[in-house]
């Protein structure tokens, strides 16, 4: 089904070798190999890096989404509005932080156009016929296809989320605000937050915990988690929701106690968000409308419509996801996570579209932390991705839920 690639590489074991001092070569070869297949990669340096800064991620290789500023590289955001983009004059401020920690930029990752609907080249290299996601689908695929054992991403709406459950591996959105946007080129500033995609859900706490200097701890009990039924506000395919049923099943089996998450807040926040994200974007990205004409459909009636948006929706909307995250607040103060598909279903045929972020605008409006835990798959072979939410700023605990969750998915599959 998918291209010869590597297997996905493990960032757990990677850093459990005494010296990753080739894993830059190791992951050049591996692009140079198998990337004419994928696109995932839109700009590489025409000389590796040396690895030379120490830390715990000292000389691991990663990918940055292009929209991201990497110094000496173009940030082109994935439009032919940039094809003659400058090379950035300095790295953005995540990009600055991953460096400190000794981890090395390679490349930067392609992007859909500014980070919304209109697709890149980028082929999912678990289904080269489907669609990697978007917008973070470079960075998807890259660590999907065994590039690189990490990449970072941004979400405004489900651009972490689709891409990780569509290419079968994992991710996690950060709290929004917990890292400083500068140096992105974003589409909504109260929306945009940084991401992390690594192979597994062990491998992206162990980037989290290079990140904050922090250990993920394992779960003393089992979870409490509440489930969260979307098919009031999408259609969500039938392979998904089995999906969800079978880890239901699986985690009440391993102790977990499982409970309905009243639908009323997520259903509230996920009607504001587009209209919170569309009159920031047309704001944000003002000075694309007098080239609208060049731009994607999508990315142009985003920007058209959004500039319609009166303030007075746009400040209704905000406090509806206000409302909305009062309520979720209360909800993750009794329970570990929030459990909810990652997207509609599996990743749609075709590339000329990137699927519906549906499912993770809710989440993404309120600004709390996402794991996409992978693992399931459908009956044909594709990747079907789960998503926990959990409370803001606190990452490493449902990091924890999510490393549980993992494992009893691994248990239970293979049964």
């Amino acid at each position: 089904m998918g291209v010869e690639v590597a297997s996905p590489w493990s960032l757990r074991d990677l850093l459990a070798e005494c010296s990753p001092a080739n894993a830059v070569e190791k992951a050049a070869s591996r692009i140079d190999a198998t990337d004419a297949d994928i696109s995932a990669w839109e700009w590489r340096p025409t000389t590796l890096p040396t690895p030379h800064t120490p830390g715990p991620l000292a000389g691991v290789p990663f990918g940055v989404k292009d929209i991201i500023d990497l110094a000496g590289a173009p940030t082109r955001c994935g439009s032919v509005l940039n094809r003659d983009a400058p090379p950035a004059a300095e790295d953005a401020a995540i990009v600055q932080v991953w460096k400190a920690l000794g981890a090395e930029p390679i490349g930067k990752t392609v992007t859909t156009e500014y980070a919304y609907f209109g697709p890149g080249a980028t082929r999912n290299p678990r289904a080269p016929d489907h669609t990697p996601g978007g917008s973070s689908s470079g960075s998807a695929a890259a660590v999907a296809a065994g590039h690189v054992p990490f990449a970072i991403g941004t979400q405004t709406a489900g651009s972490v989320t689709r891409p990780a459950s569509f290419c079968g591996v994992a991710a996690l959105v950060l709290t929004r605000d917990s890292f400083p946007m500068s140096g992105v080129a974003g589409l909504s500033d109260s929306l945009d937050t940084h991401g992390v995609f690594a192979a597994t859900v062990d491998d992206v706490a162990a980037a989290y915990d290079a990140l904050v200097s922090s250990t993920t701890g394992m779960l003393r009990r089992a979870p409490r988690i509440a489930v969260w039924d979307p098919s009031g506000i999408a259609s969500v395919e039938a392979s998904m929701v089995s999906a969800v049923a079978r880890t239901r099943r699986a985690l009440a089996s391993a102790g977990a106690d499982i409970h309905e998450l009243d639908p009323h807040a997520p259903a509230s926040a996920t009607r504001a968000h587009p209209i919170v994200m569309g009159f920031e974007a047309a704001r944000e990205r003002s000075e694309l409308l007098p080239r609208i004409e060049r731009l994607s459909p999508p990315l142009a009636a985003l920007l058209t419509t959004g500039a319609a948006i009166a303030k007075a929706d746009y400040d209704t909307a905000r406090g509806r996801l206000a409302d909305a995250g009062d309520v979720i607040a209360e909800t993750l103060a009794e329970f570990d996570a929030i459990l909810a598909p990652a997207a509609l279903g599996p990743a749609p045929s075709g590339l000329g579209a990137t699927g519906d972020p549906v499912l993770s605008r809710a989440w993404q409006g309120l600004g709390l932390p996402v794991v996409v835990v992978p693992g399931m798959l459908d009956s044909t072979g594709l990747p079907l991705g789960l998503q926990l939410v959990g409370a803001r700023n606190d990452e490493s605990a449902l990091l924890a839920t999510a490393c549980w969750v993992e494992q009893v998915l691994r248990e239970a599959t293979a049964r």
